[in-house]
């Protein structure tokens, strides 16, 4: 039988491998094994969350965390490697644009490993974001690309892919079927908008993690003073990611809204589903809030997910208090109609005949 070696570093890459694991285990063709590399360690990211998500527990567990960009890769790269010697795979997948993604691709490639990249051809066109280099490189070393959206084949295409040795496929987003599968258990496990006594489509749900917002305090302050002028009409839910926690404590600021500590998939599920729209800087959660028929005001200069703004499902406001408040109304006064086909249908399975074809081919 042969076998995929899946690397995964993040708790939203786990989340997405899971249709692809369920697959894998439902068709019986192909064995998986499971690295997670611990880039993001993460508490909730016990057997309890494995068993209540329905996710095949990591063989391998790297434990690689709280490192600089380097270290981090460099011992990821190495651990990554004397696990595939022993495995001797014939493909390895990875997902979306983290140090563990490259890594994992570098492993691979250099051992001879063919590598799948799903969520391949994704774009910020800003080099300053280390995921903008994680994922070109990851691209450009990988032999079957799964793009999510017709803008990331174009990407792939413009800078010269054609001629590569490599197949692009239009996949569709896999993070679709995750909402679509977890959606239906989120109600039965989470409890709290009874918890924080929140009703349907009377509160905005925020969140601000990225380096670019937490670590300047200019736009740090900018944001958390935009969503506080919203707060003073309608409750902000913001669960605060530890980063952001420490830089607002170190520059003084005090948020209005309604503050949570860092929630679990279900929790964020039911606050989607149940809230008015979407404040982030999270390009996972854009597609959620799209996912869940919720605007979203981008607190960045530029995403990934192009189709949202250019569908006006979305705005780019960047760390503006004034834009970010603008938004907000716009979006209060005409919310979108959404179009639920924008990023496809079953991407799981088409990913996985690919995958199949490919193996049996090779």
């Amino acid at each position: 039988m042969k076998k995929i070696v899946s690397i995964l570093g993040a708790r939203p890459q786990f989340i997405k491998a899971a249709v692809l694991s369920r697959i894998i285990r439902e068709q019986g063709e192909f064995a998986e094994v499971i690295i997670h590399t611990g880039q993001h360690f993460d508490q909730n990211m016990s057997d309890v969350f494995f068993d209540e998500m329905d996710i095949p527990k990591p063989q391998y567990n790297l434990e690689v965390n709280n490192l600089g960009h380097g270290a981090m890769t460099g011992r990821m790269l190495e651990g990554i490697e004397e696990i595939l010697l022993k495995e001797n795979p014939d493909l390895v997948v990875v997902y979306g644009d983290t140090n563990s993604t490259l890594a994992g691709a570098l492993a691979a490639k250099k051992l001879g490993v063919p590598v799948a990249h799903v969520e391949a051809g994704l774009r910020s066109f800003n080099m300053e974001m280390p995921e903008e280099v994680n994922r070109i490189l990851t691209d450009r070393i990988s032999d079957l690309l799964m793009c999510p959206t017709q803008s990331s084949v174009a990407n792939l295409k413009s800078e010269g892919f054609d001629h590569f040795d490599a197949d692009i496929v239009l996949s569709g987003d896999i993070m679709k079927d995750s909402v679509a599968y977890y959606s239906g258990m989120s109600s039965q496990k989470s409890t709290l908008m009874d918890q924080l006594s929140l009703e349907g489509n009377s509160f905005v749900l925020a969140t601000v993690h990225r380096q670019e917002n937490t670590d300047d305090v200019e736009n740090l302050e900018s944001i958390i003073t935009g969503l506080n002028e919203i707060s003073k009409s309608t409750k902000v839910v913001l669960p605060m990611h530890p980063r952001t926690k420490a830089a607002m404590r170190k520059f003084g600021l005090s948020f209005e809204g309604l503050t949570t500590d860092p929630l679990g998939y279900f929790d964020m599920l039911e606050l989607l589903k149940h809230c008015e729209m979407v404040i982030t800087d999270s390009g996972g959660l854009q597609k959620e809030a799209y996912f869940n028929q919720k605007p979203c005001i981008i607190v960045r200069e530029e995403t990934e997910w192009v189709e949202l703004v250019r569908n006006h499902y979305a705005s780019l406001t960047g760390a503006k208090a004034g834009k970010i408040k603008e938004a907000y109304s716009l979006f209060k006064e005409n919310k979108p109609v959404f179009d639920p086909g924008l990023y496809g249908e079953n991407a799981g399975k088409t990913i996985y005949l690919v995958i199949k074809g490919f193996l049996q081919n090779k």
